[in-house]
């Protein structure tokens, strides 16, 4: 279930990248009607950058078929010189590789652009919120006895560390709960992306509450349909 918010007038700042005005522009009426403030809407990768340093927004929605460029690269290097900005992927292609990859360099979201209005808003509030969302349709599935043989191999320790990473916990955090010292949490996590065979944090919180292994606290990973 996505987490509700409330946004009041001009709280969120946004910008869209997209070449299709039509589009752009639909998502702007529903974000305004919703309270955000968009502050631009632009067609390239490069207009983009210079959207973001002038506008400091909150959240960017990402075509990924930019004409001068991929959009998992112009995420990348949004990310990399405002790594608190929130990224969505925006797309027509239901590329599962693809979303992976997005989710991957940083991005909080990948959204197809046929899902309806009502999900589209309520996938900008769990991102926002801090979750991470992506179509059921695209969540990786793997075959069940490499899964089986994945999770056997995490110690009870690093199942304990799972479950908070995927409820949002920091390093700093998960250290304070499990009462252990932060370079024992760092080797745990890493511990737990080798095993699971996962590229980032962010992945291994996505394995765990797609795989149950989140515990009763929930977790930051969403499917959007």
């Amino acid at each position: 279930m996505a987490v509700e918010m409330t946004f009041g007038a001009n709280e969120i700042r946004v910008v869209i990248v997209d070449d299709h005005i039509l589009f752009a522009e639909a998502v702007r009426t529903t974000l305004e009607a919703k309270g955000m403030e968009v502050v631009a809407v632009v067609g390239s990768g490069g207009a983009a950058l210079e959207a973001v340093a002038s506008h400091h927004p909150d959240l960017v929605l990402v075509d990924i078929g930019l004409p001068d460029q991929s959009g998992v690269e112009l995420g990348r290097m949004i990310l990399r010189d405002w790594p608190a900005t929130k990224l969505i992927a925006v797309t027509a292609m239901e590329d599962g590789k693809l979303a992976q990859k997005a989710i991957r360099v940083g991005f909080q979201g990948y959204l197809t652009k046929n899902v309806d209005m009502h999900q589209f808003i309520s996938s900008v509030r769990s991102v926002l919120a801090g979750s991470t969302v992506m179509p059921q349709q695209l969540v990786a599935r793997r075959d069940r006895s490499e899964l089986d043989v994945q999770i056997e191999r995490l110690t009870g320790r690093e199942l304990e560390v799972l479950a908070l990473l995927a409820r949002g916990f920091s390093s700093h955090n998960i250290a304070g709960e499990l009462h252990l010292a932060p370079n024992t949490v760092r080797t745990h996590v890493q511990n737990i992306l080798t095993k699971l065979q996962v590229h980032s944090r962010l992945e291994a919180a996505a394995f765990a509450v797609h795989h149950g292994l989140a515990g009763s606290g929930g977790g930051v990973f969403r499917t959007a349909l």
